[in-house]
C-alpha cells in the first residue's frame, strides 16, 4: 500500500474546498439574478403605469375638446341661424315699407301709367327728343326690385345703378338710388350702402326714403364699429325728419343708448 504523504493531504484539502464553496458561489449568482430581475419588472411597471396615466390625460383632453367643438358648433349655427332670420326680417321691413311709401310717390302704380299714356297722347309722333316714358321706367324699376326681393343682390345693384344712370330725373330715381343702397347692404358691403343713401339724403332730401336712408346709414355706421358716427346720424335724422316713421325709430334708438 502506497504511503500517504503530506503533498497528497494537501490536495484532497483542495478539492474538498473548491466542492464546499461551488453551491454558495452559486446561490449568490441566482439571488443577484433574481433581484436584478425585480427591479426591471418593477422599473417596467413603473414605465408602463406612467405611459398609461399619460394616455388616458390624453384621452380626456381630447374627449373635452370634442366637447368644446360640439358646443362652439352649436353656438355658430345658433348664430348663423339668427343672423339669417334677422336679414330676412329686415329685408320684409324694407320691402313693406317701399311698398306702403310707394303709394304716396307721384309716379307709382296706375298713376304712373296713365301719367305716361297722357304724356304720349299730348307729345304727338315720336320725335328725336321725345319724353320719357314712365310706364317703360315703372317696368324697369319693378324688375330691379323683384331682384332685390329674390335676395339677387348683385343683380339688383346692377339694376338700380343702371336705372339711376338711365333715368336721373325720373320721379323712381330717389326710390331706386335707396334700393342700390340696399342692395350694397345685402353684399355686406357697409361701405357702398352708406355712400349710396348718402345720394339720397344730398340730392333727394325731401323725399319719403330720405329718412329712411339715414336710418340705414346708421345702422352700417354701428356695424362697421363707428359708434359716435351712428349716434350722430341718428341725432340729425330725429331732428331732420321728426314724426316720420324712421324719425321716430331713430329717436328710440337715441333712449337706448
Amino acid at each position: 500500500m502506497p504511503s500517504v504523504t503530506p503533498r497528497h493531504y494537501a490536495l484532497a484539502l483542495c478539492a474538498v474546498s473548491a466542492l464546499a464553496a461551488s453551491p454558495a458561489w452559486a446561490l449568490f449568482d441566482d439571488e443577484e439574478a433574481r433581484r436584478q430581475i425585480a427591479e426591471l419588472r418593477k422599473n417596467s411597471s413603473e414605465r408602463l403605469e406612467t405611459q398609461s396615466r399619460a394616455q388616458l390625460d390624453l384621452s380626456n383632453q381630447l374627449e373635452a375638446l370634442k366637447a368644446e367643438m360640439s358646443r362652439l358648433r352649436g353656438q355658430v349655427e345658433t348664430l348663423t341661424y339668427e343672423l339669417e332670420t334677422t336679414k330676412k326680417r329686415q329685408q320684409d321691413f324694407y320691402i313693406d315699407l317701399d311698398g306702403r311709401l310707394r303709394k304716396f310717390e307721384p309716379g307709382s302704380g296706375t298713376e304712373t301709367k296713365a301719367a305716361g299714356d297722357s304724356a304720349a297722347a299730348s307729345a304727338g309722333p315720336a320725335g328725336p327728343n321725345k319724353t320719357a316714358d314712365p310706364a317703360a321706367e315703372a317696368r324697369e324699376y319693378e324688375a330691379a326690385l323683384n331682384l332685390f326681393k329674390a335676395g339677387k343682390y348683385k343683380d339688383s345693384a346692377a339694376a338700380f345703378d343702371n336705372f339711376v344712370k338711365k333715368h336721373p330725373e325720373s320721379d323712381l330715381a330717389p326710390s331706386a338710388q335707396y334700393w342700390l343702397g340696399n342692395s350694397h347692404y345685402g353684399l355686406r358691403d357697409c361701405k357702398k350702402a352708406i355712400e349710396a343713401q348718402k345720394v339720397v339724403v344730398a340730392r333727394w332730401g325731401s323725399h319719403p326714403k330720405a329718412p329712411d336712408a339715414m336710418l340705414n346709414i346708421s345702422t352700417c355706421q354701428q356695424e362697421q364699429g363707428d359708434t359716435k358716427g351712428a349716434k350722430q346720424t341718428l341725432e340729425m335724422l330725429a331732428s331732420k325728419y321728426p314724426g316720420t316713421p324712421s324719425g321716430d325709430a331713430a329717436a328710440k334708438r337715441l333712449k337706448k343708448k
